[in-house]
């Protein structure tokens, strides 16, 4: 499986259930990665999206442990258990965990590869995705070359599990 982010220097990807900033490239990029495929978040990230709505062309795994919660267009289930089990029609590669925070820490172990879109700023924020900088098991595989939005600076980065 495959996790996938956009974070600032600190490793940042929120701030009161928004991303920090919107880049053009980095949606799209997102977007053509992740449609055709499944994508397993927590309630609070299907929430920030425009209408609450799933994202379209996907297979939307949405976790929660309201065991009243519906939403039309996906699946909700009311763990990691249960998510993996949903997308098991799925190969690994193409099984793309899309946040918020807590999803990102409790699917780590879980996954191989992560695509993160590092932004050279520090913003505000509450929720950060895990440092895998950090982490001895997680090492750089790729790296694009660096890119402008404005005066943001990013890169894609693509991190593997030794």
């Amino acid at each position: 499986m495959n996790l996938i982010a956009a974070v600032d220097k600190n490793w940042g990807i929120g701030l009161k259930n928004e991303l920090l900033v919107r880049i053009p490239e980095d949606q799209k990029w997102f977007r053509e990665t992740t449609t055709g495929k499944a994508v397993i978040m927590g309630r609070k990230t299907l929430e920030s999206f425009p209408g609450k709505r799933p994202l379209k062309n996907r297979l939307n795994i949405v976790i929660t442990k309201d065991k009243n919660y519906t939403v039309d267009g996906a699946v909700v289930v009311h763990g990691i258990e249960e998510a993996v089990a949903a997308a098991s029609e799925y190969d690994g590669d193409d099984i793309y965990v899309i946040g918020g925070e807590s999803i990102y820490r409790q699917m780590l172990p879980l996954c191989s590869t992560a695509h993160i879109t590092k932004i050279d700023y520090a913003y505000q924020a509450d929720a950060y995705f895990p440092n895998l900088d950090e982490l001895e098991d997680w090492h750089i595989t790729q790296t694009s070359e660096e890119r402008t939005y404005f005066d943001i600076i990013f890169e894609y980065v693509k991190y593997e599990r030794k």
